[in-house]
This record gives structure tokens, C-alpha cells and sequence, in this order.
């Protein structure tokens, strides 16, 4: 799968559309839509089913030096606002202050990210390893950032992320509920487990 063939299967969900365009209007810093509202949707449309089937939510990362709660907070409520014709759950974070919660909540270290793309790279499973956002050139097309391609995508595999954030029993727990969603999903085992 290519990353134009990704992208086509993705954006036929209205409200990853939706998203993305208004990243674009609010001009966060480094914003991303990212995550399983993209695999699920291209899931979706490769097995035929409804282009929002599973998808519990839809999450938006961005990188803003600002990492008080107040600052994120408002970013929250803004994008809700903005959102709220949408019906759907828009999980908002700002990466630069992931590692100020991410270790009491989960018990596992988080270094202090860069940019949002590093918080891509730590997600559980490599198959989610993916963003996209609209690009500000004018000319209405996407960037996506996806370090392990879309093979994994196009082949309704489940992989784990190797890593110091990845936990087993978070992983059993996602690809069980994916896998009653999606029957044909082949879950690759982690390591160790």
C-alpha cells in the first residue's frame, strides 16, 4: 500500500476530513491527527464495512511549549467547540507535557518529547504509527507521517511497538477488542509474552 492508497482509504471517513481541516484553521503548533480513527477507517474500507465501524475515538496530537493544564485545557475545549457537530469523542494532547502525567497513570517511563512525531513513535502498536495534516501549502494536499509504512495496515496486521513505553497487558487488551471488531486482523505476539 502506498501512502496516496492509504490516504484514500482514510479520508473516505468525513469526519478524519473534518479534523484535519480544522487543524489546519486553528493553527496549533505541530498538530497531527493520528492513530486509529486512520487505521480503522482504511480497515474499514478494505473489509467492507461502515467507515466508522470501531472507532472510539479520534485523536489529535500537538507540541506546545505551553505545557501547563490550563494551556491544554483550552485547547481541549476549543477543538470540542469547534467539533461538536461532529458527534464524535476528539481526544486532544499536548505532547510537551505527556511525560508530566504519562508514568503516574501507567507506571511506565516517559522521556520529554521533541515534537509531536516522537509521541507517534511511541505508541503500542507499529500498525497506528501513523499521522497526517493538512498541508500549509496552499494547494490542499496532506503530509503523513507513517515510519513503518502501511504494510501492516493493508494487511490487517497488528504489531507490536517494541520499546520502553509498551506494555503486554496493554496490548492483549487493544488487539482483543480489535481483533472481535475485526475478525480478520492477524495479531503478531509480542516478544517475551
Amino acid at each position: 500500500m502506498t501512502r496516496d492508497d492509504f490516504l484514500a482509504l482514510a479520508l473516505q471517513n468525513p469526519v478524519n476530513v473534518a479534523i484535519a481541516d480544522e487543524l489546519l484553521q486553528l493553527e496549533l503548533p505541530d498538530a497531527w491527527l493520528v492513530s486509529g480513527c486512520l487505521v480503522q477507517s482504511a480497515w474499514n474500507a478494505l473489509t467492507g464495512r461502515t467507515i466508522d465501524h470501531g472507532i472510539a475515538d479520534y485523536d489529535v496530537f500537538y507540541f506546545d511549549p505551553d505545557t501547563s493544564w490550563e494551556a491544554e485545557d483550552a485547547v481541549i475545549r476549543t477543538i470540542n467547540e469547534r467539533l461538536s457537530q461532529l458527534s464524535v469523542t476528539v481526544e486532544a494532547r499536548n505532547q510537551a507535557r505527556v511525560h508530566l502525567w504519562y508514568s503516574a497513570k501507567h507506571g511506565l517511563p516517559y522521556p520529554p518529547l521533541a515534537c509531536s512525531t516522537e509521541g507517534i513513535d511511541r505508541f503500542l502498536t507499529q500498525n497506528t504509527q501513523i499521522g497526517i495534516r493538512r498541508a500549509r501549502d496552499g494547494y490542499g494536499g496532506f503530509e503523513v507521517y507513517a515510519p513503518h509504512g502501511f504494510d501492516d495496515v493493508a494487511g490487517l496486521v497488528a504489531r507490536p511497538n517494541p520499546g520502553p513505553n509498551f506494555s503486554p497487558v496493554s496490548y492483549a487488551a487493544k488487539t482483543a477488542r480489535w481483533k472481535a471488531l475485526w475478525p480478520e486482523l492477524t495479531v503478531m505476539a509480542a516478544e517475551g509474552t
